[in-house]
């Protein structure tokens, strides 16, 4: 059955389906009448294998499907949007522009919102403000390293802000 509303999370590269900030954001999705899919990618550490993987589950939403990922996981959000072409699109220090694959994500929805570390030590921010600055996106620079989980109460709020917005459109 298609859910009304879905959130799609993909994890990080050194993380799982149920780390830190999406443990942490789940529940404001739910509490907001999504429902939460966040696939386990640790099978691979394919950036293109963890795309097919996502573009292989199909999910979707009546009325507004949400892709939300963390560093790798960030990119793989980014590259399946145009294939499934989700409402909202949050990116938290997304590993993109990599050698190997740095593919310029298409399909990106106008609700994007991109939070990234100024102290990012994996990925320069500069990544992050390069993909805003092409697609229009919200963008936060924060004070704070790759993982984020220092600033998991602005997340939230970043987050709840992105699907009530979602959800109104």
């Amino acid at each position: 059955m298609v859910p009304d509303k879905l959130v799609c999370f993909a994890h990080g590269q050194e993380s799982g389906p149920w780390g830190t900030k999406i443990s942490h954001l789940a529940p404001i999705a739910r509490a907001l009448g999504y429902e939460v899919l966040s696939p386990d990618y640790s099978h691979t550490r394919d950036p293109h294998e963890r795309v097919r993987h996502l573009l292989a589950l199909a999910p979707q939403a009546r009325q507004a499907l949400v892709l939300v990922g963390s560093s790798l996981g960030g990119y793989v959000s980014a590259m399946a949007c145009a294939a499934l072409k989700p409402r909202a699109l949050l990116l938290m220090a997304p590993a993109l522009y990599f050698p190997g694959f740095d593919e310029e994500p298409a399909g990106i929805p106008a609700l994007a919102c991109v939070v990234h570390g100024w102290r990012d030590e994996l990925v320069p921010y500069e990544r992050a403000l390069r993909f805003a600055q092409k697609h229009r996106a919200a963008l936060h620079l924060l004070d704070s390293g790759h993982t984020l989980t220092d600033q998991l109460p602005l997340l939230a709020l970043l987050f709840e802000d992105l699907l009530r917005r979602a959800a109104a459109t």
